[in-house]
């Protein structure tokens, strides 16, 4: 795992862009697609989770995240940037934006 938070990673992976030194390895760029099953079904295969969570499927936990804006197809700066308006897990919410 990154110890980065999410949705920077998921910037970070499709724009190569760092904290302080700007773009590093921009040919190595991946689309917002594929940042995101690495943070979702990625993040749960490294745990050995992949049978109850990283995807959104029946008999697997309902561990998820609810976003202001549509991370595929928002200006990629919103990602970097994009505040957490809600969070469930395992179905339940625990976190809701005021």
């Amino acid at each position: 795992m990154v110890p980065y938070p999410p949705l920077w990673a998921i910037y970070h992976f499709v724009t190569r862009d760092t904290i302080s030194g700007g773009v590093l390895g921009a040919d190595q760029k991946i689309s917002r697609k594929e940042a995101l099953q690495i943070e979702t079904m990625g993040n749960a295969y490294l745990t050995f989770e992949e049978n109850i969570k990283g995807s959104i499927e029946p008999g697997k936990l309902a561990d998820l995240v609810v976003l202001p804006e549509d991370i595929l197809s928002c200006p990629e700066k919103h990602i970097e940037q994009m505040k957490v308006s809600m969070t469930m897990v395992g179905g339940t919410i625990v976190y809701r934006r005021p």
